[in-house]
Parts: C-alpha cells; structure tokens; sequence
C-alpha cells in the first residue's frame, strides 16, 4: 500500500521518533530546551507534534542525542515534509486542520455517529443544512466554506488508493430529516450509493437496541498504514474536539467499536432500511407533534 503523505501525520511521527531519541538518550526537555536556547514548552510541543520543527532545530536536537548519518538525513527530511501545507490549509479558519490532516494519511477511518452523517458521506445540501443548524453563529461564506472542503475530503473514497471506511449510525442519523424531506431523502440515498463501494461498509443502530457501548458519545478511530504511526481516536464536540493517542485508550475505543457494530444490524440489513427509508421516509408519516404533554 501506498503510503500517503501528509504533513500533519509526518508531524507527528517526527514528534514521536524525536522523544524516543531523546529518552534512548537519557536527556530531559529541559537539558535540550537550555542547549537550543528555547523553552521546554517548545520541545514538549514538538515532541507531541503539535508544533512543526526547522530542519535545523532538528539536525541540533540530533546532534544532542548523538544520532548522525542516515538515520539522522532521514528525520531532517521528515522536518522538511512536515513543514509544507496540505490542501486544507486555505481553510484552516473554518475546520480542525489536525484531524484533516489526520485524515487525509490515514489507512482507515472506524466511525460512530450519534446524530449526524459522518462528512464523508454527506450531501452538499445535507452538509449545508446541519452546518447552518449547528452553527448559527457564523456567515453564510463560511458555510459554503466548510461544505466545500467536506466535499473535498471525500475524493479519499474514490481515489486510486481509497481509505478503509467503516460506519455505524445510530437509527436517529437516518430518522431526523435534517434539511426537510428532499435533501434528507437525497441523502439516504446517498449512503446506500457510498454503501455499495468495496471500501464502505455501513451500519445502522436500531431503537430497539435500547443501552448500548457507544452512549458516551460519538467518536472517530484512525488507523495508519505504517507502524511508526499509531492510530489515534478523536472525539468531537462543539468546540472542536479531542485527540486521544494513548495505546490504552486506542484499545478501549475499538473495544468499545467492536461492541456497537455486533449490536447493529448487519451491513445488508442495514443497507436494505436506508433505501426503505429514502422511498418511504418516517417522518413523513409521523403526525406534526404539537409538545410533549
């Protein structure tokens, strides 16, 4: 497989081979950040990789650690990749640039959604409703924005190398007529037209199931291709989310993914209540509620 590159995933790894260096090593944080003339915010913030490295601070950082010769060339060269822009930098003001990146390199993506379709199988129309309904704070610019690079996001599915796409739905997803009838509709087929590709494989979670593993919330598993890449889960919420890159906390989430998907319907079955539902929608045979009494 093709690795893919992405600036935010080299990033990270360089981040990660840095601090096992460091530590082979037997050096602190603040030994480097004192040698490097910069704070230990600085380091630890390249170490996680939220922060990119010059070429140069990683050749000195290096040096510190006694790593010389190709191995060094090729974490300097890593520093490099990981300071160019990735196709989703014009928008970073109107999306989590980390998980786009993140995204972008990943091998396969395990998703469960509570309320929404995922943005990778989503509609223009779709995506445009729920952002205005989710965001009722920002600009209509800013909405065409961030419908476009959804759509852009979802060449990963088609492209020579596709990414691994794995999504269950709570029953609700499908239930709410997000937009009204037509663009709800247009968007069940959707899935059922995304559902047929080789590399997408849909889940519906139904009522009926009552509690269930994933009621703590929605979450997202990325996995990579390379083993110097660790997955890493982000759960998302209204002020952007959360990455979690521990392995204890990787394995609990797949745990937690394995459980929700047995408890679902099964991928055909699944596909067979979409299509159902975007002939024969419910909520167009729900009486209009005028409150609960």
């Amino acid at each position: 497989m093709t690795e893919r590159r992405s600036p935010t995933v080299r990033r990270r790894r360089l981040g990660a081979e840095l601090r096992r260096r460091r530590e082979d090593a037997g050096v602190t944080i603040e030994m480097v950040a004192e040698r490097l003339r910069c704070s230990s915010s600085k380091i630890s913030r390249i170490e996680t990789g939220h922060t990119s490295a010059t070429p140069r601070d990683v050749a000195d950082m290096l040096g510190i650690y006694g790593v010389v010769g190709p191995e060094g060339e090729e974490l300097v060269q890593i520093a490099r990749e990981a300071r160019q822009k990735g196709w989703w930098h014009p928008y970073s003001t109107v999306l989590t640039g980390a998980y786009v990146g993140l995204e972008a390199a990943a091998r396969s993506v395990r998703a469960y959604e509570q309320q929404v379709v995922p943005g990778l199988l989503q509609t223009g129309d779709y995506a445009k409703a729920m952002i205005r309904s989710a965001r009722p704070d920002i600009t209509a610019e800013e909405v065409e924005r961030r419908v476009r690079v959804r759509l852009q996001r979802q060449s990963l599915l088609t492209q020579d190398d596709p990414i691994e796409v794995w999504v269950v739905l709570d029953e609700a997803v499908v239930s709410r007529p997000v937009g009204g009838d037509e663009v709800m509709r247009a968007q069940l087929a959707r899935l059922v037209e995304a559902a047929d590709l080789p590399n997408v494989t849909l889940q519906i979670l139904p009522f009926e199931v009552g509690a269930h593993a994933g009621m703590d919330g929605t979450f997202t598993i990325l996995d990579f291709a390379e083993a110097r890449d660790p997955g890493v889960v982000y759960a998302e919420n209204a002020t952007g989310g959360l990455f979690l890159e521990k392995a204890e906390e990787l394995r609990k989430y797949v745990f937690i993914f394995d459980h929700i998907r047995a408890a679902a319907l099964r991928p055909e079955e699944s596909v067979a209540a979409v299509a159902k539902l975007a002939e024969e929608p419910l909520w167009r045979s729900r009486p209009k509620s005028s409150g609960w009494t």
